[in-house]
């Protein structure tokens, strides 16, 4: 790592002991080494603060934050964000699992083309024991040269995790920071399209974690999701109504911020509008994880085989977890 990092990673956890480890083994033994790893622990209170410091204490790539309460989810994911020093940023997830060349491609990837401004890879869904769940293709027009193509993309097809690629720092500082409504992640990566392309790496390197324990499996309804994500949306302010109507919101403010044209302007508007009456669309802004487990026996891709640290971890002693 150079003394100043090209890449910052930031990894907000609670309570992930269960999984972190493996995800910390993957991040480090990427085959790209120019990052720092800013972990902020949300106050746990299991073993993550111990697991945390061992590996900070043998990596200095690691630097290790701890709140002393429970912030949630959102200001959590906002503050690693802030804490950045690289030029290029990555959220990463307790436990997410990443081949070891996820980094270098998407790196890559950016340096290859200026106006993209996003870069990820392809992914399925692993269970708890990191076996194949749901092999996922990715068909978002993120990549278009048109703005409104790219929103409407994000409106009507399904799937796509492009919260968790490789972003130029410089853009996220021109956004709005990400909010604790409901699916407030989703509005957050169209207002982040509608700045410039992205760029999906044609490989699959990121294995996207599905457990009991996930944020959306713990947390089953609107309302106890948004309280995840913030402790404040716990009071009578905060009816679903109200989440979902700041959801409708956060697409048109993204809109009105964004740096387009009348013309482009006026597109994703029309494009919002028809969304929000076609709602019936099956799978309409549905999550690949989300979706019924399908079979996986047509891939042939072994994680084991693509994940970095797996041989590591044997020697070493020893999503935000329910927050993801």
């Amino acid at each position: 790592m150079t003394a100043q990092p090209r890449l910052s990673i930031g990894l907000p956890v609670y309570n992930g002991e269960e999984y972190l480890a493996e995800s910390l083994d993957a991040l480090l033994g990427q085959t790209y080494e120019d990052f720092e790893l800013v972990i902020s622990d949300n106050a746990s209170t299991d073993g993550t603060e111990d697991i945390c410091r061992t590996y900070a204490a043998q990596d200095a790539r690691i630097r290790y934050l701890r709140l002393p309460r429970n912030v949630g989810a959102t200001p959590n994911h906002n503050r690693v964000f802030a804490e950045c020093r690289g030029e290029l940023f990555k959220w990463a997830s307790h436990d997410d699992l990443y081949a070891r060349d996820l980094l270098r491609c998407c790196v890559q990837a950016l340096d290859e083309r200026p106006d993209v401004i996003l870069a990820h890879a392809d992914q399925a869904v692993i269970d708890g024991d990191g076996q194949v769940k749901v092999p996922y293709e990715y068909t978002l027009a993120t990549d278009s040269p048109h703005p409104p193509e790219r929103f409407r993309s994000m409106l009507f097809e399904p799937g796509g995790d492009d919260f968790y690629g490789v972003i130029r720092a410089d853009v996220l500082r021109r956004v709005k920071p990400m909010d604790s409504y409901h699916h407030a992640d989703r509005t957050f990566v169209a207002e982040i399209a509608l700045h410039g392309r992205f760029h999906q790496v044609p490989e699959l390197l990121y294995f996207r974690r599905d457990h009991p324990t996930r944020a959306e499996r713990a947390n089953p309804s609107k309302r106890s999701r948004c309280v995840n994500l913030d402790p404040r949306r716990a009071g009578p302010l905060h009816p679903t109504p109200r989440l979902l109507a700041e959801y409708l919101w956060g697409f048109a403010s993204a809109i009105r911020r964004a740096p387009l044209s009348p013309a482009d302007r006026r597109a994703c508007y029309r494009h919002l509008a028809a969304w929000m009456t076609s709602r019936v669309r099956p799978g309409a802004g549905e999550r690949v994880e989300d979706r019924a487990p399908v079979d996986p026996a047509g891939l042939t891709v072994s994680v084991d085989a693509v994940v970095a640290g797996r041989e590591g971890r044997e020697g070493r002693e020893g999503r935000e977890g329910g927050q993801a």
